[in-house]
């Protein structure tokens, strides 16, 4: 019997997902997006062959899913596994839809996970369905990819060499084999390594780090003029955009040093610097790997991204290009990213200056308030996965509740 994979959302990484699972004979794929209009655009819009996904590694897939809804009914009872591949602020939405029609067992994840998914499944699906299901996060997207088509076509611009993945173990399948499975609806790159835990996972939460940080650097100068193109995201990092990364990843390591202290038993080995982190997932895609900003600024998997931006009409007539600040570089990677890790730094007692400046200045741009004189105490907390966002102001208490002691 074909496993049944339910795909939630509509970007580019479930354009991806449905080309390469859905070419498999023994997968059968549903898509199941809430967003206004986006089923039905997805289901109009796909090809009689599938979609065709462009793949860097040269190995061109065409998947068709058997059904796409917008209606929770119609396509979640009997999947063997659901992937959240949406925006991390839209996870619990998506978990109460699909929870009616799940029973404890299910293999259920994210990818990405961002920060604190368990404890989002955790609240909405209650402990005892996570305790029996098998529970997944990757810690970051397997590719960089782009829409070419909507409904049509994909294009994989990077496909990582390795990434960590959490696996829970389940009432119906191991830790092991749900890995395995994971691997192989993916294909054989990136290699899925397991990783300790949740807690990693969450600390690791590489976009957290990556977006709001490059960002931040991008933009601590901006005149506030609007571009004439895109500026380059990865490709226009200067040094200190490096810098600052590695100084806001030691912080990070800092936490993990902090907790161990507390309880040596802990495994955070899959937690690692984001130096480390770029060689293990891109490899030879690195033309400099001298530094941190020559990393991002030769890597071929990060070629032509740019900042999110909006178009405006300019006073002379041409089409100008102003930052967006409500993209899901901040509107995600700061509640459910940086402010999770913030959260957790605050139980733990450890300062982060640096991470600091980069929430201050992101806040400062989306409106929000999550830092206040140095303490994570704003009135916006209750709209992040922090730990404080779901009522623990105690190291022992959160690491316990959450089952990482």
């Amino acid at each position: 019997m074909n496993k049944k994979i339910l795909l939630c959302g509509g970007g580019n990484a479930i354009h991806v997902l449905t080309s390469l699972i859905g070419s498999r004979p023994d997968c059968d794929v549903s898509i199941f997006s809430t967003f206004p209009g986006e089923a039905d655009r997805i289901r109009d819009a796909i090809p009689e062959e599938g979609i065709q996904c462009i793949n860097d590694l040269g190995e061109d897939k065409y998947g068709k899913p058997v059904k796409v809804s917008d209606k929770a009914e119609e396509v979640v009872p009997g999947s063997d596994i659901i992937i959240l591949a949406i925006p991390s602020f839209t996870h619990e939405l998506y978990l109460r839809a699909v929870a009616p029609f799940v029973k404890p067992g299910v293999i259920i994840g994210a990818m990405p996970g961002e920060g604190g998914f368990d404890c989002c499944a955790r609240h909405v699906l209650g402990a005892d369905f996570v305790n029996q299901s098998n529970l997944f996060a990757l810690e970051t997207l397997p590719w960089a990819c782009r829409i070419l088509e909507y409904g049509k076509k994909v294009e994989v611009l990077g496909t990582k060499k390795e990434i960590d993945v959490v696996v829970t173990e389940g009432k119906n399948a191991s830790a092991e084999s749900v890995l395995e499975l994971l691997q192989t609806l993916i294909g054989h790159l990136p290699i899925l390594k397991p990783a300790c835990n949740f807690l990693a996972v969450t600390l690791m939460n590489i976009n957290s780090v990556w977006h709001p940080t490059i960002s931040y650097s991008f933009y601590r100068n901006w005149d506030g003029q609007p571009f004439d193109e895109p500026p380059l995201f990865y490709y226009g990092a200067d040094e200190y955009t490096g810098e600052k990364l590695a100084m806001v990843s030691d912080e990070v390591l800092n936490i993990r040093s902090k907790i161990q202290e507390k309880y040596p038993d802990l495994d955070l080995s899959s937690l690692h610097h984001v130096r480390d982190w770029m060689l293990m997932s891109y490899g030879d895609d690195i033309g400099d790997k001298t530094s941190i900003y020559t990393m991002l600024t030769t890597n071929k998997g990060y070629r032509g991204l740019t900042h999110p931006t909006q178009p405006i009409e300019s006073t002379d007539g041409t089409t100008k290009h102003m930052p967006n600040f409500k993209y899901r570089y901040f509107s995600e990677d700061i509640p459910m990213g940086l402010c999770v890790t913030r959260g957790i730094a605050e139980l733990a007692g450890v300062p982060t200056p640096n991470m600091d400046d980069v929430i201050i200045w992101c806040q400062s741009v989306m409106g929000k308030e999550y830092l206040v004189d140095g303490t994570f105490v704003g009135k916006d907390i209750a709209g992040t996965r922090s730990p404080q966002a779901y009522g623990f102001f105690e190291l022992d208490e959160f690491l316990r509740a959450n089952g990482y002691v």
